[in-house]
């Protein structure tokens, strides 16, 4: 028995796909018989055609994933797409340095622990980039013994 014609009206009719639609095994000789849109949509009204539950995406791993993410996991190499830079802008990175370079001079400054000569020239230094962290202008410091 071809019911291609009627699956398609009724496809139609519920904006459905055609493998998406149910047709009552108990009823087929009265579905084979309606060949107009008219005939489908009395059908429908009968429950005699009807569409499928169309099955989603779960979304309980994108929740778990989120949820570990919030945490601080999956951060390794492996999930990392994109350059050095296409994650964290070079500009991003330079004033991000640069901010904990000056903050640093300025409680030493503050703390009387360099005075205000030394704290200009460190300051001009981390401003060419010369240092490349807190912890490098720290061995600077030691290494030509500036402060208490």
């Amino acid at each position: 028995m071809q019911l291609k014609i009627q699956k398609r009206l009724a496809a139609q009719l519920l904006k459905a796909s055609e493998n998406d639609i149910w047709l009552d095994p108990s009823r087929l000789d009265e579905i084979k018989d309606a060949i107009t849109k008219v005939d489908i949509k009395s059908l429908i009204k009968d429950k005699a055609i009807k569409s499928k539950n169309i099955r989603g995406i779960s979304k309980y791993r994108t929740r778990k994933n989120k949820q570990q993410k919030a945490k601080g996991r999956r951060r390794g190499f492996g999930s990392i797409k994109g350059g050095k830079h296409a994650r964290l802008s070079k500009k991003k990175g330079w004033i991000n340095r640069v901010r904990v370079q000056r903050r640093f001079l300025q409680n030493l400054r503050d703390k009387n622990i360099i005075n205000k000569a030394s704290y200009r020239s460190l300051y001009m230094k981390s401003k060419g980039g010369f240092f490349r962290s807190k912890r490098h202008i720290k061995i600077y410091m030691e290494e030509h013994s500036i402060g208490k």
